[in-house]
């Protein structure tokens, strides 16, 4: 075989004297755990922020980040929250209560709230609320009895809907049950969002990205689909 194959730590590798780079690759299933987490937190970004809370059957309040985490649809409206569990198999004080009351609220995190959402990653022990521990107000919701975090610009009441469980972590599937907005985000009339919106992004380690840096591209004919949908 022609060239010569240069491997690194981790699989990486290419052929010396390729007229052409090629790229670095990994084998997942031979690759350890802490690469694969370093790897894709710090490629896969910027990630939005769930700010979940919850209410224990024990009344204490919940709250706490999590970064793997997206809306999947707007039909049926749902949110997808990947929370790990504890290093000695138990479930974090979030998942828990999840599974236990069926019930969450996603709140959406911006620059005001950044540094008490931080603090919340630690954890607490379970008798411990993270509202009080990090100065956060606890709002009542409308259709669930967990709170919504007052300061957040977004928060979303969640139902579950399903739960799908791996050996580390559970995925957690919640049905969008109510939204709260923070007043002037939205315009009432077109229900556009304004760009007084911006959340922050989780990047990695305690690294994060503001979202006030947008660029426009020229419409094309999904744009103008979406604007006749309505979606736009």
């Amino acid at each position: 075989m022609p060239g010569r194959f240069a491997r690194g730590p981790g699989g990486v590798g290419r052929r010396r004297g390729d007229p052409v780079a090629r790229p670095m690759e990994w084998d997942f299933g031979a690759l350890g755990l802490p690469g694969r987490y370093k790897l894709l937190v710090a490629l896969v970004t910027p990630r939005p922020i769930a700010f979940v809370s919850t209410r224990g059957r024990d009344g204490v309040d919940n709250a706490a980040p999590f970064s793997f985490f997206n809306v999947l649809a707007d039909d049926p409206p749902i949110v997808i929250v990947s929370i790990e569990r504890r290093s000695d198999g138990r479930s974090k004080d979030s998942g828990r209560n999840i599974l236990e009351t069926g019930e969450f609220v996603v709140n959406m995190v911006d620059e005001d709230l950044l540094e008490r959402m931080h603090l919340c990653s630690v954890e607490f022990p379970s008798e411990v609320s993270e509202f009080a521990q990090a100065g956060l107000t606890a709002a009542p919701a409308r259709q669930v009895a967990a709170p919504l975090i007052a300061e957040a610009p977004v928060s979303m009441e969640c139902r579950l809907h399903t739960r799908v469980p791996f050996e580390k972590r559970d995925l957690v599937i919640g049905g969008i049950v109510w939204l709260h907005v923070r007043d002037g985000i939205v315009d009432p009339q077109t229900l556009r969002v304004t760009a007084d919106y911006a959340p922050v992004g989780r990047l990695y380690a305690n690294l994060y990205t503001r979202t006030r840096d947008r660029v426009a591209l020229d419409q094309n004919a999904y744009v103008e689909a979406m604007r006749r949908l309505g979606r736009v």
